[in-house]
């Protein structure tokens, strides 16, 4: 066992991303069920809709799961009090302060996890009383921090000021690159690219083939003048380029963003408008997998480095 498997009580160190449109019931309970911590991710779901998925998943498994929770939308005190009111154990905040719902939530005995993309939330989380820290790097996909730093460079330069358990996050996507994460200085790994393209993922087919599809470099980083998101270059990702290019305002970027852009990419499947939040390891990706199969071969390609590393020798 380690920081992370003891703290949430789990078989291996890994962590489901809880991705908008990607992460419901059903994938959270498979990865859980596979030793690792399923995360529904409630960036995407109305309160009732959360308390539905919650409730089906407490039934698809005796394993311990937590909530994703952005805390970015305007009901976010209604899904704090059904993830309370539902007796879930483990919250992980994101895009927002930490200090906001951490002592209140650890009050209620749950464990509190937050997502950081520097130093700087790095700091202010920890000042927050949070269990854990998510270490996000530039690598990731969805919604990504303004510096850009990598996370092989983060994880060490947070390490230096942090006690508590890391998560890395961002370019995770094999076994090989989960050990390079622990050999840095990271307790375990959240991903979430493999999960999208699972088959328990409740992304749409043709988001998930579109990631099937991605290659090295189909990925960039856009909308920095609103919030950064790595994103599928697809037909809206051109346009909203070009209206960057061309000088466009932070308000005329949210005309052409619109509402429901995410939704209609990643869950009705729409893959020339809309937005496909997807990280770089998408490039790596070939096939859609059972989660337990990705859990699996994490952890096999993580026990075959570490031996290979063990007789590896510098001089």
């Amino acid at each position: 066992m380690n920081n992370i498997t003891s703290l949430f009580k789990i078989k291996y160190p890994i962590v489901q991303g809880g991705m908008i449109w990607c992460s419901g019931w059903e994938l959270a309970a498979a990865v859980s069920n596979a030793g690792g911590l399923g995360l529904i991710g409630a960036g995407s779901m109305y309160p009732d809709v959360l308390e539905e998925h919650i409730r089906k998943c407490k039934a698809a498994t005796q394993k311990p799961f937590g909530v994703n929770v952005p805390l970015l939308y305007p009901q976010t005190d209604e899904l704090m009090e059904i993830i309370i009111h539902e007796g879930v154990k483990i919250v992980f905040t994101s895009a927002g302060n930490p200090k906001k719902y951490t002592a209140y939530l650890k009050e209620k005995g749950i464990t509190v996890v937050h997502v950081v993309a520097n130093k700087k939330f790095a700091k202010k989380s920890i000042e927050a009383g949070v269990d854990a820290i998510v270490v996000e790097g530039f690598e990731a996909g969805g919604h990504n921090g303004f510096e850009e730093t990598t996370t092989m460079v983060m994880i060490p330069m947070i390490r230096k000021i942090s006690n508590i358990p890391l998560i890395a996050a961002g370019g995770i996507g094999s076994g090989q690159s989960m050990f390079a994460a622990m050999a840095l200085g990271a307790d375990g790994v959240q991903i979430g690219s493999l999960f999208a393209a699972s088959e328990e993922s409740s992304a749409h087919s043709e988001f998930k083939q579109s990631i099937i599809n991605a290659d090295d470099g189909d990925t960039q980083l856009a909308l920095k003048k609103l919030v950064p998101v790595r994103l599928i270059k697809n037909e809206f990702f051109k346009r909203i380029q070009e209206a960057k290019n061309t000088g466009a305002s932070r308000e005329e970027l949210l005309e052409l963003l619109g509402r429901g852009r995410a939704k209609l990419g990643m869950f009705e499947g729409n893959t020339t408008e809309g937005e496909l939040e997807i990280g770089q390891v998408s490039g790596m990706i070939e096939n859609i997998k059972p989660a337990a199969e990705i859990i699996h071969s994490l952890v096999e390609e993580f026990s075959i480095t570490s031996q290979r590393m063990t007789h590896f020798k510098l001089l």
